[in-house]
């Protein structure tokens, strides 16, 4: 079992804002704020009663409880999405293959701009949502070691916030390889409020934003690929 305290993240985001300001990165009017602001979290009676316990599970099982709440609010979202669209927007109509694709937020704005979409995904919950949002796809349940499709069926190949599963990447993406594939997205979401934090504790941060941007402002939280493959010669 986990033990998960939403006092623990957030105080350890003011934690991390106060070593940067001990590194003279910021201020004393920053450090009095930080100070003051871990004051009125520890008052919090909402928060203090708050915690849960919660059990590891696999990743099937997981997005079984998680396709109830998955698609909002969803932080991770607003930053996959412009940055995909953006790649997305360029690419004429085809045959696009979401793999792991969820819900089907990626298919459906790629099927809104006129691509024939087959999508796959482990969780038969997740895929059950997709085929209402998408009702013209076409979904399967599968691996992304074993993508439903022959050599060279797609235009182009999405995978949204699944990689982070696979433990080695290598024939995953030899799997993507093995049809001409560019990186998709879906319609900018709406601006994202506190959800679910026991399912993303990341949207924790909005309640101390400033002490979020001086700890984790600068690193990487999300990492977008884009592959696109070599021309051969006669295609």
């Amino acid at each position: 079992m986990i033990y998960e305290h939403p006092l623990a993240y957030v105080l350890g985001l003011e934690g991390l804002a106060l070593l940067r300001s001990f590194t003279g990165e910021y201020d004393r009017e920053f450090v009095d704020a930080r100070l003051t602001e871990i004051r009125r979290l520890l008052d919090d009676e909402s928060l203090a009663s708050a915690a849960v316990e919660v059990a590891r599970v696999d990743t099937v099982e997981g997005y079984q409880i998680w396709s109830k709440t998955y698609d909002g609010p969803n932080s991770a979202f607003d930053i996959d999405e412009p940055i995909v669209g953006e790649i997305a927007g360029a690419l004429p109509a085809g045959v696009a293959l979401d793999a792991a694709c969820g819900t089907g937020r990626v298919a459906a704005y790629l099927a809104g701009r006129g691509h024939r979409i087959i999508g796959m995904d482990s969780s038969p919950d997740m895929l059950d949502r997709a085929r209402e949002r998408v009702p013209q796809g076409e979904f399967h349940l599968g691996d992304l070691h074993r993508l439903p499709v022959p050599d060279d069926a797609v235009d182009l190949v999405v995978c949204s916030l699944a990689l982070a599963h696979v433990p080695v990447l290598d024939p995953v993406l030899a799997e993507f390889a093995r049809m001409p594939a560019e990186p998709p997205a879906p319609a900018p979401s709406e601006p994202a409020t506190l959800g679910p934090w026991d399912v993303w504790p990341w949207c924790l941060s909005d309640l101390a934003p400033e002490a979020a941007r001086a700890a984790i402002g600068g690193t990487p939280s999300m990492v977008v690929w884009h592959f696109r493959l070599a021309e051969h010669p006669g295609r």
